[in-house]
C-alpha cells in the first residue's frame, strides 16, 4: 500500500497526523475542562485518525462518512467547551475536500461548509455562523484545489507510463516487423533465385550428350560452375540476413523481453522457466514471442497490472507459455486486433491460445505449441520413387536444399522401391503411382505391410478419385499433385513425417462425392472392403472423441490442433473406412472394436 503513494499521500498523510497529535496535547492540557474521561478523548481522537484513514483504502464514500461523522463529531464536541476549537475542523475539510470525488462534493460541500457550522452555532451562541462557515470553505476550497492537483499530476503519471509502454509496444513490433520481413525476404530468395539456378543448373546438365566437341563441353563445365558459383552467394546472402537477435535460443529471448519490458512499463515481471530446453522452429519461436509481448502490453495498458508472472514451461510433445497478471480483469467477448492475430498465430502452427479472466481478479492468457523442433543433426531420410529419370533427380535437388531432408535413394519403380526400402530404412517415400513392373499403389500396400513406420507420401500428377481412393486404402499417409510449390512440398513432408496425414483439398471434395456415389449405387463391395486396420493412431484419437459427440472445435481445442487440422484427419479417417460422413465413421469404427 505504502508502495503505490505519491508525494501528495505523504503529504495529506502528514497534516492528518500533525492535526491529531496537537489535538491529543491540547486535550490533555484542558482536560478539567471536559465532562468526559481523558482516556475516552484520547480514544475518540485515535479512532478520528485511523479509522476514516483506513476507510480511504476501502471506499472514498465510507472515508467521507467516518471523517464528517467521528472527526466532525470530535470537533463539535470541543467546540462547546472551546468556540474557538472549529478551527480544528479546518484541516479536516481540507482533507474532505482532497479526497472527494465524482457527485459526493454535492453532499460533503454542503455537509463541511453550511451544516456543521450551523450545529456548532446551534450548541455555541458566542460564535459567529457565517465566520465559520467562510473559513471551512475556504479550507474546503483549497483542499478541492489541491485534489485537482493531485488529479492532474496522477494522469500525468498514467500517460508517461502508458506512453512508456507505447515506446516499448512500438519498438517491439519494429524489431518483429523487420525480423518478418527478413524472414520473408529469405524465403523469396531462397523460393525464387535459389530455385531458378537450381532448374538452370539441370537444364544445362541435359544439354551434355548433345555437345559433340571438347570446347563446347568445356564451356557448358564453365557456364555450371558460374551457375553454382551464384547460387552459394545467393544462399550466403540469405544466412546474412538473419538479425543477431533471431539467433537466440528461445528461453534467453523471452527473458530480455521481459526484462526490456519492466524497465520501460515500471511494473514487476517474474519470469520462470520448468523443463529442459530444446529448440524450435523459427514460426514457433516469433509466435511466442509475439504472444508474451502483447500479453505484457495489454495486461498493463487493459488491465493496470502492477506484478505480472510469466513461466515457459518445455514439455515432451508441447511448449506451454502462461502469463499472468494481477490486474482488472477484461471483459467477456472484448478480443481486439492483438488477440486475434495471436490467435491466428498459434493455430497455424497447430496450437491453441486460451484466455481465462475475471473482472477484478486478473487475466492469465496461456499459448500451447506443439513440439517441432528443427531437425538439424538428423534429417529425415527420403526415398523418391518415379519412373521419370527427370523428375528424380529435380526432386532430389530441390528437397536436399533443405537441411533437415535427405534423399537417401532414387527408385525407377515399385519393385526398386520395394528393395530400396529394405536397403536404406527410409522413414519418408515420395511415391508416384503409373510406373512399370509394380505401380505405386502396390508397391505402397506391400511396403505398409512389411514396413508400417515408413511413412508414404504420394505424389503424382494425376487427379484419378478411385486411384486416390485405392492409394489411401492401401496405406498412403498423404495424397498430392506435383504442381505444388517446393517450399510447400517441404512442409509437407515434415507434417506428415511428424505423423499427420494430407489430401489436396480438390481431391479430397471428389473423393467424397465419390463415396457418396457408391454408397448410393448397387454394388457397394468397394466401399465395404476397407480396412480398418490402417487408421494411424491421431485418427482413431480423433474418431474416439467424435464418438463422444464432440464437435471438430472442441477436439482441437483438447489435443491442441487447428480445426482445420482436426476436419483433415477425419477426411482421411473417413477415406479409409469408406464411409461419407462422423455416424457412419463412428458406427464403422465400433463394430471393428476400434473404439471403446
Amino acid at each position: 500500500m505504502v508502495k503505490q503513494w505519491y508525494w501528495y499521500d505523504w503529504l495529506m498523510f502528514i497534516i492528518r497526523l500533525i492535526c491529531s497529535i496537537s489535538l491529543v496535547f491540547t486535550t490533555i492540557e484542558l482536560q478539567e475542562y471536559f465532562t468526559l474521561p481523558i482516556v475516552v478523548l484520547v480514544l475518540w481522537q485515535l479512532i478520528a485518525f485511523s479509522v476514516p484513514w483506513l476507510c480511504l483504502h476501502l471506499d472514498y464514500k465510507y472515508y467521507l462518512l467516518t471523517e464528517i461523522v467521528i472527526s466532525g463529531g470530535l470537533c463539535l464536541y470541543l467546540a462547546s467547551f472551546f468556540p474557538q476549537a472549529y478551527f480544528s475542523f479546518l484541516l479536516y475539510a481540507f482533507l474532505i475536500a482532497a479526497h472527494s470525488a465524482k457527485r459526493a462534493y454535492l453532499w460533503s460541500g454542503p455537509v463541511s461548509i453550511l451544516l456543521l457550522p450551523a450545529i456548532i452555532k446551534l450548541f455555541t451562541e458566542q460564535s459567529e455562523y457565517w465566520v465559520m462557515a467562510v473559513h471551512i470553505g475556504m479550507a474546503y476550497v483549497f483542499g478541492f484545489s489541491f485534489h485537482l492537483l493531485a488529479l492532474n499530476h496522477r494522469q500525468g503519471e498514467i500517460i508517461r507510463e502508458q506512453n512508456a509502454v507505447l515506446e516499448q509496444y512500438l519498438s517491439q513490433i519494429e524489431r518483429i516487423t523487420l525480423a518478418e520481413e527478413r524472414n520473408r525476404l529469405s524465403k523469396e530468395l531462397h523460393d525464387t533465385v535459389g530455385n531458378g539456378y537450381t532448374s538452370l543448373i539441370m537444364g544445362l546438365e541435359t544439354l551434355r550428350p548433345e555437345l559433340s566437341t571438347e570446347t563446347r563441353t568445356e564451356r557448358l563445365d564453365s557456364l555450371l560452375n558460374l551457375a553454382r558459383q551464384n547460387m552459394e552467394e545467393v544462399r550466403g546472402y540469405v544466412h546474412q540476413i538473419e538479425s543477431p537477435r533471431e539467433a537466440l535460443p528461445l528461453l534467453q529471448s523471452l527473458r530480455k523481453l521481459a526484462e526490456e519490458f519492466q524497465e520501460h512499463a515500471k511494473v514487476t515481471v517474474r519470469f520462470q522457466a520448468y523443463g529442459e530446453e530444446y529448440p524450435v522452429t523459427k514460426q514457433a519461436k516469433t509466435a511466442l514471442y509475439r504472444c508474451l509481448q502483447e500479453s505484457l502490453t495489454n495486461a498493463v495498458r487493459h488491465g493496470h497490472s502492477t506484478e505480472i508472472k510469466v513461466s515457459v514451461q518445455f514439455e515432451p510433445q508441447q511448449t506451454r507459455l502462461e502469463i499472468q497478471d494481477n490486474g482488472r480483469g477484461m471483459e467477456h467477448g472484448r478480443e481486439g486486433f492483438g488477440l486475434s492475430a495471436m490467435k491466428e498465430r498459434a493455430m497455424n502452427l497447430q496450437g491453441h491460445i486460451a484466455i481465462y479472466t475475471e473482472p477484478g481478479e486478473g487475466t492469465l492468457v496461456t499459448c500451447t505449441l506443439p513440439r517441432q523442433t528443427e531437425l538439424k543433426d538428423e534429417a529425415i531420410r527420403l526415398l523418391v520413387v518415379d519412373d521419370q529419370p527427370y523428375i528424380r533427380e529435380s526432386l532430389r535437388t530441390l528437397l536436399e536444399e533443405q537441411q533437415d531432408l535427405q534423399v537417401v535413394g532414387t527408385a525407377e519403380d515399385g519393385e526398386q522401391a520395394i528393395e530400396l526400402c529394405r536397403q536404406f530404412q527410409p522413414q519418408l517415400v515420395l511415391m508416384d503411382l503409373e510406373m512399370p513392373n509394380v505401380d505405386g499403389i502396390s508397391a505402397s500396400r506391400t511396403i505398409k505391410e512389411t514396413w508400417p513406420h515408413i511413412r508414404i507420401l504420394i505424389l503424382t500428377t494425376f487427379e484419378d478419385t478411385r486411384q486416390a481412393l485405392e492409394a489411401m486404402r492401401s496405406g498412403a499417409d498423404g495424397y498430392l499433385l506435383k504442381s505444388m510449390q517446393p517450399l510447400e512440398l517441404a512442409e509437407t513432408i515434415r507434417t506428415v513425417y511428424r505423423g499427420g496425414t494430407l489430401i489436396d483439398q480438390g481431391i479430397s471434395h471428389k473423393l467424397f462425392a465419390q463415396l457418396e456415389a457408391d454408397n448410393s449405387g448397387d454394388d457397394p463391395s468397394s466401399i465395404k472392403a476397407s480396412s480398418t486396420n490402417e487408421l494411424t493412431p491421431r485418427e482413431l484419437e480423433i474418431l474416439q472423441f467424435m464418438s463422444k459427440g464432440l464437435r471438430y472445435k472442441s477436439i482441437a481445442s483438447k489435443l491442441y490442433l487447428s480445426e482445420g487440422t482436426v476436419r483433415n484427419y477425419a477426411s482421411s479417417a473417413y477415406v479409409k473406412l469408406g464411409v461419407r460422413n462422423r455416424e457412419e465413421a463412428v458406427q464403422k469404427a465400433r463394430e471393428a472394436g476400434l473404439l471403446e
